[in-house]
């Protein structure tokens, strides 16, 4: 298989470019420190994750490139990330200090471009959509990314709530029921429920914007690979349908002979890092409510079930990212249960065909 990375860059005279490894680890935290504390207002990056990024580096789906100057520093990262078939995201982190960031980024948009391309191809399929996610006030990356041909397409909050020690978490609607994923004996999930979650995310977000199918093996390694992934964070919410005639398989667990519990959302989360004051946090990665169950307090449900959760293990804060053009109004019930916006970014898209 050939490297994307030797693919030819654009940069100034006397750059070149090379694949990251651990090495250039306390040049890539700072890179993305930079990039975020203006916009987070934290510098705080996980070395963990950046460097579970690097150690990634090998794999087709994920393509890096290091843009070092002349003195040899490293300046510049870019990511491809082949997220699903047809889709391609994309990050790019550039030293602001110098004074060669708009063609520096260009030339590593198009390499961008470019990986995307190679990856659909390994895929066999014929075009690629790239997904870049900028802060919203950033506008020096928006220049960036006007100037390699991508287009605003959707705005993103990124919102965090308190977790008291002492909170009550209200109970569950009547006919609704929330519990983990089952486990075997030795801690591994059962595959059923796994399949149930999939399946349940894949039918609530079918109508919602830039939404798209990945497979069920893609799906689970991707939250794998994370490092705060932890299957003991995946919950299923079921509702009573008392018209539907049980059938057997997986996801469907019967009441009692007149009682069938349905799958109706689910709750996928995750582990943040421990903050200044050395508490973690937990991130909801995925929340999906199926249509017919919508109104039945099944999303309240799975958001108290995490917070409930958050306290137990003593952490201090539960994280989400919400769609603000949510034709389901996520964000209004967000808000209602205490959520406040931290900060926003941005969707910016562009097709790329093989």
């Amino acid at each position: 298989m050939s490297d994307h990375s030797e693919t030819p860059v654009d940069l100034p005279s006397g750059w070149t470019t090379k694949v990251p490894d651990l090495d250039d680890l306390p040049a890539l935290l700072r890179l993305r420190a930079a990039d975020k504390t203006p916009f987070e207002g934290s510098e705080n990056v996980d070395e963990d994750v950046i460097a579970g990024e690097v150690a990634g580096a090998a794999s087709w789906t994920r393509q890096q490139l290091l843009a070092v100057d002349p003195e040899g520093y490293v300046r510049a990262w870019a990511i491809a990330h082949d997220r699903a078939a047809g889709r391609t995201l994309v990050y790019l982190y550039v030293d602001r200090t110098i004074s060669q960031t708009a063609e520096v980024a260009a030339g590593l948009y198009a390499w961008l471009g470019e990986q995307a391309r190679a990856m659909a191809e390994l895929r066999g399929i014929s075009e690629s959509h790239l997904d870049a996610s900028p802060f919203a006030d950033d506008t020096v990356q928006r220049e960036w990314l006007v100037a390699a041909e991508f287009t605003n397409k959707r705005t993103w909050l990124h919102m965090s709530r308190q977790v008291l020690p002492d909170e009550e978490v209200p109970e569950l609607r009547d006919g609704v029921t929330i519990h983990p994923v089952e486990t075997h004996e030795n801690g591994m999930p059962v595959a059923a429920d796994l399949q149930t979650v999939h399946q349940t995310l894949e039918e609530s977000f079918q109508d919602h914007f830039n939404s798209y199918r990945e497979s069920f093996p893609e799906f689970v390694q991707r939250l794998r690979e994370e490092p705060g992934h932890r299957w003991d964070h995946w919950w299923l919410a079921y509702v009573d349908d008392t018209e539907a005639e049980p059938e057997p398989g997986p996801g469907t667990d019967s009441v009692d002979s007149d009682v069938l519990a349905i799958p109706a959302g689910t709750l996928v989360a995750s582990v943040l890092p421990a903050n200044a004051a050395g508490v973690e946090g937990t991130y909801v990665e995925y929340i999906g409510v199926n249509r017919h169950a919508r109104g039945r307090g099944v999303a309240k449900g799975l958001l108290y079930a995490v917070i409930g959760d958050a306290i137990e293990r003593g952490r201090d804060r539960v994280c989400l990212e919400v769609d603000a053009d949510s034709p389901t109004g996520a964000d209004g019930l967000y808000k209602s249960m205490g959520w406040v916006t931290d900060y926003i970014t941005e969707s910016w898209h562009k097709d790329v065909t093989v």
